[in-house]
Parts: structure tokens; C-alpha cells; sequence
């Protein structure tokens, strides 16, 4: 996947970002706004031929006079729903558009940082910007722009019916609809704009604790730290009920405000009405008009402060995923990228120094050779950096000095898909999906044949074990791999790293957390299974260095930084 546009655009954030995200369902939100419109137009049209035909029919008319009247009660009625329908349907189809368009941009935006730029996000923290903070845009779409639009056209038109009518009860109607869609509004964003604006971030602190809880739960256990741990997310727990009910506590201030406007805009409207009947200004039929028509409008316009306040706490979480975009990507794909090389590969770090954090280098002035066939071992203590070599070599990172090549070719002149299409990583962590033996292995090559399937367990010496099992590769392994051993899992990863058929293959610490026989068996089924890719061991066990051609000691300098010395194996 080549670099991808922030999910925002050119640095564009909030509401203005969705809007811009909304430009291919342009037309579908149109129809929406339109159909909205006239489905509020046709419930005041309702109550306004309503009220006049009550007021007609009291005065006993020729039936013939009434029938344009009954024809239109009729079609605003049918109107009304046929048009609201309408208006759910294209609005909600296109801000589930828009939604999964920004979901997917979202991810691949995380992809092209992960893991070096996101260092400063926790998991589940991340999970919680993924999920709820992106749909945070169905909000601003359904529940606030398109509400607040169709308001705002259906009162100005209600307005100028009213006051068409009587001016008086024109004004009137159009002062309380001001206190309503703009003071209202107003004065709730003053009172909750702290309680909404901590909404998403706790949200996403509550699921990132919820995470480290289950994941880390084993270890909580055994330092007695369960307590601690769930006290302080209880803590986080009832702040964000406190916000939430601060955020609701404003939503019902607001209903009542509505409703008080409704009912002085009715009585304003009845006062000014009946002095007008008697002074002859106003026939009397339409003093229901003038009076009821105020009460279908507000039912529009009194999803404006409700929607307002959606508005309000969707910001906050359309600025957490512009948090995401703005992160610096740690390794960006150039804007003409060269071709891959062909042939056998060779990869080279040329008097590399890096760094996972600006002015902190791990490496300084390492240089080291991978050509096809050959095995070489990367060795140092904790910290010294093995694992930011890794990260150079598949361009998760990117070299603050020296450079990184692929057959002389600089790998910052490549798209990283195409690197890591040739330079294969398994991690100590090779993550198991909860699926199938099958499912894991086909990650590695998703049509790859049962005879390559069986070949790759068979270099991974898994073969004859996955023969003796009931549901052969239709296996499942668990979460995280839990029905499997130690071993078992590393083998697997082996395995499917292997169906990849990656040239150059790097191994980081894949003997990690297994006992001294089964690692060293472990090492030497995988140099074994490596065939004649050119492989790079990534270890701090010693006594698993026999078979490889040549080991590279990293060791901290005085500069804080790993440098490497060498010998052949």
C-alpha cells in the first residue's frame, strides 16, 4: 500500500474535515436535506391546514369549499412520513458511507505509522479513536448537520408564514426560535463545553485500562496490584458518568427551555391573533393558524440544542483522530518511488545511527551485511538496540545517519510494501489470531495450496504433529495461540513466515520464553528451514550461535548509542 492522505486532508480538522469527507455522498446528503425539509414542511403545513379547516368547518361552508383543504390535510399527512423516510434513509446510507470511508482511511493512516509513531497512543486508547471516536462523524452528519440545516430553512419559512399572517406573532415566533437554535445552544456549550470536550479522552482512557487490565491481569495477580488497578479505573468510571451526566443535565435544561418558548410563542400568538380578529385585520379562521402552527415548527426547531450539543462533544472526538494524522509518519514512502530490485538480495546498514525518539539515538555508526544464504546473529544486551535494527531493515524506521540499501539501492527511494514484500519480520511476538491452523498460516500466503501449506510445517517441523490432530489444520489455536505450547506457537509463526517465501528473513528473538533444549532445537530447525535466504538472528542467548556464519555484538558507547563489532562465526 503506497502513503495514504490523512484522514483530514491538507490540515483540515473538525467539522470542516467531515464536511470535506462528505463530498463524494454530496448528492445523497442533498436529497437528505431536502427530503427533511420538505418532511418538516408538510408536519407545518398539517397543523396550519389543519387548524384552518377546523376553524372553516365551525362556520358550516358549502362541503365544496373544504375539499382543498381535506385533499391537503391528506397529502402533508402522507407527505410527511413518506419524506421522513426518505430523509433517514439517504442521510443514514451516506453517513454510514462516509463513517466506513473514514474508518478505512483511519487504519491505513495508523499502518503507515505503526509501530515507530505510535509510541505515544495506548492500545486501547487507539481501539477507542478506531471505534467510537470515528463514529463520532454519524453524529455530526445525522444528529447534528442535517438536523440543524433543516431547521434552520423550515423556521425562516414558518417565520415568514406567520408573519405573512400577522406580523406581530411573526416576530414573536421568530424571537423564540432565536432563544431556542442560537441561545440556547449558547449558553449549554458554556455550561458543558469541559464536560463534553472529556467525553471521548475518557472514553478512550477507560477502554485503554479496561485493555491493560485483561492483558495484564495474570501479572496484577501475582504483585497483589488488582485493587490498585481497579480502583483507578472505577476512578475513570465516575468521572466520565459525572461528565455524562453534567452533558445530559444541560440536554434536559434545554427541553424545558423549548418547551417554555413553544408555549410563550402559542400565547403571544393567541394575544396578538384575537386583538387582530376584533380590530377585522385577521379573519378568524386563521387564528387557529397563527396560534397552532408555532407548536409543529418547534418540533423541529427543538432538536437544535440537542444537536448543537452532539456537535459539541463530536469535536472532541474528531480532534483526537486528528491527533492521528497530524503524528509524524516514521518512515514515509517517497513521492516517485524506484522499482524493487531484482535477483538475489542483498541488504546492507551503512554506518547507520537511529533512533526511536528525536535526540535519543539507540544505534550509532552500525554497519552489517545480509547477502543470500548467509546467516549472521545480532547480539547485546537488553537496550542496545537489536530490535531497531530490525526496524530498519523492514523501514518501520528510518535512519537519522548512514543509510539502509537493498542491491546498493537506498530503501528510503522504495515503497515499504515492497520492501517488506522481500525482507520478512518475526517478532517475539508473532501475534496468533484466534482462528484456525489454516487461518494463521494463510496470512503468510492467502492462496497458497494444502501442498505448500505442508511444506512450510514440514521445514517448520510441524507437519507430522498437525497429521495427528482431529481437525488437522481446521485446528483452533485460541486467542493469542493459548491451545498451543511455547514451542508450537514459534513454529507456526516459522511456518507461515516461511509461506511468505521472503528472500531475506529476520528472526527477533524467536527462541524468547522457551527452555535451553527447546530453543537450541528451535534455532537450528529454523537456519535449517531458511533454505537459501539470507537470515539475520536477533538474540541474547549464546549458547544458540553454532550455527550461524557470523555474530555482531552490539554494545552501548559513550555516546549512548549501540556501535558493533564483528566475528566470523
Amino acid at each position: 500500500m503506497g502513503s495514504q492522505p490523512p484522514p483530514w486532508g491538507g490540515g483540515m480538522s473538525g467539522v470542516g474535515a467531515v464536511l470535506r469527507l462528505c463530498r463524494p455522498a454530496a448528492g445523497q446528503l442533498t436529497l437528505a436535506v431536502l427530503a427533511g425539509v420538505g418532511a418538516a414542511g408538510a408536519g407545518v403545513g398539517l397543523m396550519a391546514t389543519s387548524a384552518w379547516l377546523i376553524s372553516r368547518a365551525a362556520q358550516h361552508p358549502p362541503v365544496l369549499h373544504l375539499m382543498v383543504a381535506i385533499v391537503a390535510v391528506r397529502a402533508f399527512g402522507i407527505g410527511r412520513g413518506v419524506l421522513r423516510y426518505v430523509e433517514r434513509l439517504t442521510g443514514h446510507d451516506a453517513a454510514f458511507r462516509v463513517l466506513g470511508a473514514l474508518r478505512v482511511r483511519t487504519y491505513r493512516r495508523l499502518e503507515r505509522l505503526a509501530p515507530a509513531g505510535l509510541v505515544a497512543f495506548r492500545r486501547g486508547d487507539l481501539v477507542a479513536r478506531l471505534v467510537d471516536d470515528v463514529e463520532s462523524v454519524l453524529d455530526v452528519i445525522v444528529r447534528a448537520l442535517l438536523p440543524i440545516t433543516v431547521a434552520a430553512v423550515t423556521g425562516a419559512a414558518t417565520v415568514a408564514l406567520v408573519g405573512g399572517l400577522l406580523p406581530v406573532a411573526g416576530a414573536a415566533l421568530a424571537v423564540a426560535m432565536l432563544v431556542v437554535a442560537v441561545g440556547v445552544p449558547a449558553v449549554q456549550a458554556a455550561a458543558v463545553r469541559r464536560a463534553d470536550a472529556r467525553l471521548a479522552p475518557l472514553r478512550g482512557a477507560l477502554a485503554a485500562g479496561v485493555v491493560d487490565l485483561t492483558q495484564g491481569l495474570p501479572d496484577l495477580i501475582a504483585y497483589g496490584a488488582v485493587s490498585d488497578t481497579l480502583t483507578t479505573l472505577d476512578r475513570t468510571d465516575r468521572q466520565l458518568l459525572t461528565a455524562a451526566r453534567r452533558s445530559s443535565a444541560a440536554a434536559g435544561v434545554s427541553a424545558a427551555v423549548t418547551a417554555l418558548c413553544t408555549g410563550l410563542s402559542v400565547l403571544a400568538g393567541l394575544a396578538a391573533g384575537a386583538v387582530a380578529v376584533r380590530a377585522g385585520t385577521l379573519p378568524g379562521e386563521l387564528l387557529a393558524v397563527v396560534v397552532l402552527t408555532p407548536l409543529a415548527v418547534f418540533e423541529t426547531i427543538g432538536a437544535i440544542p440537542a444537536a448543537a450539543q452532539r456537535l459539541a462533544a463530536a469535536r472532541a472526538a474528531l480532534g483526537r483522530l486528528a491527533e492521528i494524522a497530524a503524528a509524524t509518519e516514521p518512515a514515509p514512502d517517497p513521492a516517485v518511488p524506484v522499482a524493487l530490485p531484482t535477483g538475489p538480495l542483498t541488504v546492507r546498514l551503512e554506518h547507520v545511527s537511529a533512533g526511536w525518539e528525536p535526540g535519543r539515538p539507540v544505534l550509532h555508526d552500525v554497519t552489517l551485511t545480509l547477502r543470500p544464504g548467509r546467516r549472521v546473529a545480532l547480539v547485546g544486551p537488553s537496550g542496545a538496540g537489536k530490535t531497531t535494527v530490525a526496524a530498519l531493515l523492514v523501514r518501520w524506521l528510518d535512519p537519522t545517519a548512514g543509510r539502509v540499501t537493498l542491491n546498493d539501492v537506498d530503501v528510503r527511494d522504495l515503497r515499504g510494501d515492497d520492501l517488506r514484500s522481500v525482507v520478512g519480520y518475526l517478532g517475539e511476538d508473532a501475534y496468533l489470531f484466534d482462528s484456525t491452523l489454516e487461518a494463521n498460516l494463510r496470512i503468510g500466503r492467502p492462496h497458497a495450496t494444502t501442498a505448500q501449506l505442508e511444506t512450510a510445517l514440514a521445514a517448520a517441523r510441524l507437519l507430522d504433529w498437525v497429521r495427528t490432530l482431529p481437525a488437522g489444520l481446521g485446528t483452533p489455536v485460541g486467542e493469542h495461540g493459548v491451545a498451543l505450547s511455547g514451542g508450537q506457537r514459534r513454529r507456526l509463526a516459522l511456518a507461515r513466515a516461511l509461506l511468505a517465501d521472503f528472500p531475506v528473513l529476520v528472526l527477533d528473538e524467536p527462541t524468547e520464553h522457551l527452555d535451553d533444549d527447546t530453543a537450541a532445537e528451535l534455532i537450528r530447525d529454523l537456519l535449517a528451514a531458511a533454505g537459501d535466504r539470507a537470515v539475520l538472528l536477533i538474540t541474547h542467548r549464546a549458547d544458540v550461535l553454532a550455527d550461524v556464519d557470523e555474530v555482531i555484538t552490539l554494545t552501548p558507547g559513550d555516546r549512548a548509542a549501540a556501535t558493533a563489532s564483528v566475528r566470523a562465526g
